[in-house]
């Protein structure tokens, strides 16, 4: 394998690479920065190596030094996308295999996009402040001088100075998780110091931390796993995050290492974050953040949780040697967070999720019409082209769907299932591209399949499917739609009684979804989307008898808002559009939104449909509320970046 240049990063890792990055950080609240060091350990990659260029973007970098005696360092010129290249001389006839250690003290800025500082009163017990980061795909150079790259796989140890409780992304050294919250100290008054160690090498953008007012449960450990699992939460939400997540985190774990070799990190915890979390779920390795909109009372959104836990196999094992092969991450993880959902309960459940994920997948086919390029599974990215301007549903859903018509043309899961292991050993630890991936499965089926199999293969389109745009996939995959029929049953049924004026005669009523589940109300709300809009009257006899519009769960109430939202000039756009401003915005009662990508982006497009100005009015008096990273997309979104 030979990594290629990736368009994002400015630094020589080609040349002198990272293997362990030592962190001695001190997290400020009053200031809202983390300052102090990270000491690099250095592998020389190519003879007469002259410098060694990190990643920075909104860090104060104060000195450096080079095995321990000060060396003078140069910044160079800024980039609006990939930040600021830090240059340090290293010492002169360096041969491949030499190692070097570089000490970089700095600070974190008040322009760090890795980085939210949140008020007390935007946390769940309003009595402390929170702070924490989101660094994929290209933010940890704005957490660290980094050579923030995934073709670059690094270990690291961390010790956080912080007033409040810190996790990072990794093993737990000091004090205990178990232990007294804050070591038995005073929380929000007395520093603690908190240790850390990551063995296992993980991309840049996997480091990760937030510090709060939290604490931890564990979930009982399985017999004859090495690996530990636990919740971490505000303790005004552990209980309810306990009883949402627990029971899946270990029943899945467990089922996909019967397909997949054995869990390396040693500790899979999830952490629940305040509603600005911009995310339904962020992989980093050992310590999974998750937003607060899944947690429901019924344990139907925990998909989320099993997509992350399967990252640990495809993309914190395997992972993309940049983002343009951002695809194998996500279409494998879920693709194969599919797999264990029919694995513990029927093939039906999986044609259902690859159901619902179709929908999302349309959608963002016709989003990117005005920029094709973005509609492919494999985006050559321009040096320096922002890799979120391409952020979507679609390398998971057309990858995902991709893989499983690559199942079903090599003779079906029975026949897959082995190759699904070889791939995922063969590559665990390594940073891969589309070509290497695709090389790796012509040679198992050449060994495994023979002649027939590597016809099969050749016979697949794979430009179309790789480098294809457009609004359809290659080829028409077909799903098992058993648990869908009553959903799309009751949308035909309200699409057919739209010309009845008279409300009072419509015979639709709380019992139509008394059996359905949130998923399965989910597809009929999408379904509903596939007809022309409802009559006003319509919609708000469907908030109201089947609780859509005052819904807690945001998969539905999003989805509520997109049906009445459908038609922007209609009267039922002019009414639900305040609502779903206050609803994404958290200013209606619950709070429980406001941040998370998956539901702010659409609202806000479809509110701008039907008012632009009180999309904008919104927005601008909410902006702060939101993470640096979902502020911009917005902003692009509503044509005011």
């Amino acid at each position: 394998m030979s990594l290629p240049y990736d368009p994002s990063t400015q630094a020589n890792w080609q040349d002198i690479a990272t293997e362990n990055v030592d962190f001695d950080w001190t997290v400020d609240f009053e200031q809202q920065t983390i300052s102090g060091s990270a000491t690099h350990h250095l592998r020389v990659k190519k003879d007469n190596v002259q410098q060694v260029i990190f990643d920075t973007q909104a860090l104060e970098v104060t000195k450096t030094t080079v095995e321990g005696k000060p060396f003078d360092f140069k910044l160079g010129p800024l980039h609006a996308v990939m930040g600021t290249p830090l240059i340090i001389p290293v010492p002169s006839g360096l041969k491949v295999g030499d190692q070097v250690h570089v000490q970089i003290f700095y600070s974190t800025t008040k322009e760090c996009p890795a980085l939210q500082w949140l008020d007390k009163e935007q946390t769940q017990g309003k009595k402390f402040p929170f702070a924490f980061s989101q660094a994929q795909p290209i933010y940890a150079r704005s957490l660290a001088p980094l050579q923030d790259t995934s073709s670059v796989k690094i270990t690291y140890t961390s010790k956080a100075k912080s007033v409040l409780p810190a996790l990072m992304s990794a093993i737990r050294v000091s004090p205990p998780s178990d232990g007294p919250a804050h070591d038995g100290k005073e929380i929000g008054k007395d520093w603690v110091t908190y240790e850390y160690r990551q063995p296992i090498p993980i991309p840049p953008y996997l480091v990760a931390i937030a510090a709060g007012n939290f604490t931890y449960r564990a979930l009982p450990k399985v017999e004859g796993k090495q690996w530990t699992s636990g919740v971490w939460a505000e303790p005004e939400t552990l209980d309810a995050a306990y009883w949402e997540f627990s029971e899946d985190i270990k029943k899945f774990l467990v089922t996909a290492e019967t397909i997949l070799p054995p869990y390396r990190f040693g500790v899979f915890d999830v952490l629940v974050l305040p509603p600005s979390f911009p995310y339904g779920g962020m992989e980093n390795a050992c310590l999974t953040f998750l937003t607060p909109t899944l947690i429901v009372g019924d344990r139907t959104l925990t998909d989320v949780v099993v997509h992350e836990m399967t990252h640990s196999w495809f993309g914190n094992g395997v992972t993309q040697a940049n983002s343009t092969h951002f695809w194998l991450n996500e279409g494998w993880t879920t693709y194969i967070e599919r797999l264990l959902l029919q694995l513990l309960h029927t093939p039906a459940d999986r044609g259902f999720s690859f159901l619902i994920g179709r929908k999302s997948l349309e959608d963002a086919l016709k989003q990117y019409s005005d920029r094709p390029k973005y509609q492919r599974l494999v985006i050559d990215f321009e040096t320096g082209e922002d890799p979120d301007d391409a952020y979507s549903t679609i390398p998971y859903e057309k990858g995902a769907n991709f893989i499983l018509h690559l199942e079903r043309m090599l003779g079906g899961l029975d026949a897959f299932l082995p190759y699904i292991k070889d791939y995922a050993t063969t590559f665990q630890g390594k940073s891969i591209t589309t070509e290497d991936w695709k090389r790796h499965l012509y040679a198992y089926w050449e060994k495994h399949g023979g002649p027939e199999k590597i016809k099969a293969l050749d016979s697949v389109k794979w430009d179309e499917w790789l480098y294809g745009e457009g609004l359809k996939l290659p080829v028409e995959v077909v799903y098992d739609t058993a648990l869908a029929r009553d959903a799309y049953s009751l949308a035909e049924k309200w699409d057919a009684s739209r010309h009845e004026a008279d409300i009072a005669k419509l015979s639709f009523s709380a019992a139509d979804v008394a059996s359905f589940n949130a998923n399965q109300k989910a597809v009929f709300l999408e379904r509903l989307q596939s007809y022309p809009a409802l009559p006003s009257s319509h919609i708000a006899h469907l908030g109201e008898v089947y609780s859509l519009s005052t819904t807690l769960n945001a998969e539905l109430r999003w989805r509520f808002y997109e049906v009445a939202l459908l038609d922007p000039t209609s009267p039922s756009s002019q009414e639900y559009a305040p609502q779903a401003a206050k609803w994404v915005t958290g200013n209606d009662g619950t709070g429980i939104v406001r941040g998370r990508m998956k539901f702010c982006r659409p609202t806000f497009r479809a509110i701008a449909r039907a008012d632009r100005k009180l999309a904008l009015d919104y927005y601008s008096s909410n902006k702060q509320s939101f993470h640096p990273i979902a502020r911009r997309l917005i902003e692009k979104d509503l044509g005011i970046a």
